[in-house]
């Protein structure tokens, strides 16, 4: 499910990071492609911790990083610098069930690093028989996605024997969706809004029992999509007229 994300450089999503007020940008700038797919490089925006407010409470900014879409690294040493790589495991989505169970890739960060990873459409495949169908989905009218995602955080060491911070991010997918029946039929992505305070729960750090956001892990359209049959995920060239799936 959600195995490949279209982050194109629109209106909708450049509208959707300044609604995520974001603080801080990437020296690189922010990761733009029609056609990603997992171990490749995309921007997430979580909440960092800068000091402290009055009464003690910490304060926090949201800042945007790079990351690779694959939450598991593994040391990748070279003999001048230590850096990552995907790990064997695969880890492009975190599903729904696994978030609380001790010892899983996201039982942590789902409690400690969630975030949001901004997006222009989506796309499905649909398994009969032999027989594999894709569709790309974009929202209708055009805005931009904010994908419920994890991420973690690995230490590695420059050429210079400096210390670096690489990232590491995946998408949480929630049940089946019936309304998305026509596009897939065994999970759904996680996709908030900043229209009904799911977005702001998500970033925020100071919640950290799972429990508090039970209701965000129920399969719900937030938005309605326009979805394109196409011939395969790479070349995404129209197969067939679009049709719409209207949000809950």
């Amino acid at each position: 499910m959600c195995g490949r994300l279209n982050i194109t450089d629109s209106a909708g999503v450049k509208a959707l990071c300044e609604q995520l007020d974001i603080a801080l940008w990437p020296a690189q700038g922010m990761q733009f492609a029609r056609f990603v797919r997992p171990t490749q490089t995309v921007s997430i925006v979580f909440a960092q911790p800068t000091g402290s407010q009055a009464h003690g409470q910490p304060s926090n900014v949201r800042v945007m990083r790079n990351a690779v879409w694959w939450l598991l690294l593994e040391p990748d040493e070279q003999p001048d610098r230590l850096t990552f790589k995907p790990s064997r495991y695969t880890s492009f989505n975190t599903r729904y069930d696994k978030l609380n169970k001790p010892g899983s890739a996201g039982y942590r960060a789902y409690r400690q690093q969630r975030c949001i990873i901004p997006a222009h459409g989506f796309g499905e495949t649909l398994v009969r028989g032999s027989q594999k169908y894709y569709h790309d989905l974009v929202p209708e009218p055009p805005t931009g996605l904010a994908m419920g995602g994890l991420y973690r955080q690995w230490q590695g060491v420059d050429e210079d024997g400096q210390a670096t911070i690489e990232y590491s991010c995946s998408v949480v997918t929630l049940p089946p969706h019936q309304k998305l029946g026509a596009v897939h039929t065994k999970a759904s992505p996680l996709i908030l809004s900043t229209e009904d305070d799911s977005v702001q729960r998500w970033l925020d750090p100071t919640i950290n029992e799972p429990a508090r956001l039970d209701d965000l892990l129920v399969p719900r359209l937030r938005h309605s999509y326009l979805a394109q049959p196409v011939d395969k995920p790479s070349t995404y060239q129209s197969q067939g007229e679009a049709f719409s799936i209207s949000k809950d």
